[in-house]
Order: C-alpha cells, then structure tokens, then sequence
C-alpha cells in the first residue's frame, strides 16, 4: 500500500515495518480490526500528536505492555521503520526506534514525560493523561508495565 510513497523516498521497503496513527493504530488498513473501540476525538488527538513529532516536540511514545496481543511484538531497535499517519489515515512521516524499555507505571521518569512533547510536558501531565487514557482500555495499575519508546523522523512526507 505505500510501496510507492517508500521508494520515493529513498527508504528501503525491506526495513518498513507497518503504518500507524497514534491512538488509534491503522483501522484505515485493518477495519476488521475490532480490539478497541475507537472513540471519534482519538482521530482529533492523533492529528495533534502527529504535529508534535512533525515539529520535533514529540520523540517519544509509551505503551501499556498488557495491551498487547498474544505474539505481538512490542517495539524493538532493529533498524526498520514505521510509518506515521495522521487521524485521517495520511501519511506524515517514517520514523525509526532508537530505544525501547520497560518500566512501571509510578517509574516513568520527567525525561520520558517530556520526550513525550505533550502538554505541558511535565510528569504530572504525563501520568493524568496516560492513567485515564489506559483506564478507558480497563489497562490501568499504578504497578503496570510501561513499553517506553523513543524514535526519530528519517523522512517526511
């Protein structure tokens, strides 16, 4: 599907790994996907978050471990990229990961929080984000494990 846009930048289509929206995954390409329910203002937030990483803000994701599927895997430094869409399914950028960790809930640290880019990119702002966001999955333990990543824009589309 963006075989064409991958070779017009110069990126090697063996390292592409998949698309994605954050918040919402890629229901433009997978809309028998059922795993959650995607709430409308999640297309709203993942257009915010895409700007975010467009202006060099955001560097930085995090996810609930749990949240994964059986035999899906959680990011890895492998060389391969991903590319990023908006809340509309376009295409924004590639990225690439340049760190992955794990942590619990209550250790996320100040750093990763304003890596994030978000708000006000304080930790407080972090965890009062991310503790509602993952209590809307029925995801949410102070003691939960965290999937911390960080990336870096390789392209721009």
């Amino acid at each position: 599907m963006y075989e064409k846009l991958i070779k017009e930048h110069q990126l090697d289509l063996n390292k592409y790994r998949t698309a994605w929206a954050f918040m919402v995954g890629n229901p433009w390409e997978n809309s028998s996907d059922a795993r959650i329910q995607i709430n409308p203002t999640m297309f709203e937030e993942a257009d915010q978050l895409a700007k975010l990483v467009l202006d060099g803000t955001k560097t930085a994701t995090a996810s609930a471990l749990s949240g994964y599927d059986e035999g899906e895997h959680i990011p890895e430094v492998d060389g391969k990229f991903d590319i990023l869409l908006d809340g509309h399914g376009k295409p924004i950028c590639a990225i690439t990961t340049t760190k992955v960790y794990l942590v619990k809930f209550d250790q996320v640290s100040s750093e990763h929080a304003f890596k994030e880019g978000e708000g006000d990119r304080s930790l407080f702002y972090w965890r009062e984000v991310h503790e509602n966001f993952f209590k809307e999955f029925g995801l949410f333990a102070h003691d939960m494990d965290i999937v911390c990543e960080e990336f870096e824009v390789i392209a721009k589309f």
